[in-house]
């Protein structure tokens, strides 16, 4: 009866330790999400399963080109990936033959999946706050983003974590490339 006992409290308390390492990792390393929509397409599709990195923005601030994940503020439960245009501190704007400026200078970039038709807000300048990041869809023509007051710029306690690895579909298994 003891050995029964004893091994009954040994399972119990293994499958605690593994419950909490599960949350931990959960919490504070990395996190499952799946990509609704083609607002990132080609890079990211539609029904992707990512692993979000949640850790990297602890010792590093976030770059250009980096692809995060931060949640819609009007919406609970709903997350959003695009790709950071804009840093702290600079001022981004958009013309009406797609082209973003930074700082006043062209935005060499090719992740836009074409020409972006709509600047939306961006036709005016914007001049982010030291903690606020511009994002974009690369599928500018399809995409809900900064452009949008609904999005607006993203504050740095907002980002949750940087696309890191596709988990799903097999066949697009793969960390994800950010440059």
């Amino acid at each position: 009866m003891k050995k029964v006992l004893r091994e009954i409290l040994s399972t119990s308390l293994y499958l605690l330790v593994v419950l909490c390492l599960v949350y931990l990792v959960i919490h504070f390393v990395g996190q499952r999400t799946q990509v609704s929509g083609s607002s990132m397409e080609p890079k990211l599709s539609n029904e992707d399963n990512l692993i979000v990195d949640k850790i990297t923005y602890r010792f590093k601030d976030p770059e250009r080109y980096d692809i995060i994940v931060f949640p819609f503020q009007y919406e609970d439960n709903t997350f959003y990936i695009k790709r950071i245009i804009g840093l702290p501190g600079e001022t981004v704007r958009i013309d009406r033959d797609g082209n973003i400026y930074i700082n006043e200078e062209i935005l060499e970039e090719g992740y836009g999946k074409e020409v972006m038709r709509e600047p939306g807000r961006a036709y005016e300048p914007i001049t982010l706050g030291d903690d606020e990041y511009f994002v974009l869809g690369d599928n500018r023509n399809n995409s809900s983003d900064s452009r949008d007051i609904s999005v607006g710029n993203i504050k740095r306690e907002n980002i949750i974590g940087r696309a890191w690895l596709r988990i799903w579909p097999l066949d697009r298994f793969g960390f994800i490339k950010h440059r």
